[in-house]
């Protein structure tokens, strides 16, 4: 786990560490919760997370949440929160930075499991 006292996080330094799709990276905790920077890039799976909300928030770029009956579209700026047990999705055209607050155990593919499933998330 790394430090939240180190100082201020310059998000664009961070977010220039890597450039994968769908590969979170941790940037701070706050008591339970994790901060973590993600690069939306394409469509991610259908999945749902039982037990906590989840909260996007755009740093760069333009992303959709999308629900079985609705869409939800973010620009730079805005944030969203997915109830907890509410299927959904995340999608960009083109790369777009999101932070994401979830409790600390929370897995990115919720009940849906797979490929994109991030199984380490290093703290940058």
């Amino acid at each position: 786990m790394g430090s939240n006292h180190a100082g201020a996080v310059a998000l664009a330094d961070k977010f220039a560490t890597f450039d994968a799709a769908f590969a979170p990276r941790r940037v701070a905790h706050v008591n339970d919760f994790v901060v973590k920077i993600i690069k939306v890039r394409g469509a991610f799976v259908w999945h749902r997370h039982a037990d906590t909300d989840e909260l996007f928030l755009v740093h760069r770029g333009e992303m959709v949440v999308r629900y079985r009956d609705r869409d939800v579209a973010l620009t730079a700026g805005q944030l969203h929160v997915v109830p907890r047990g509410v299927e959904h999705m995340t999608l960009a055209d083109d790369t777009c930075e999101v932070l994401v607050f979830e409790p600390d155990d929370t897995v990115n593919t919720g009940d849906a499991g797979g490929a994109l499933t991030a199984h380490a998330e290093p703290f940058v």
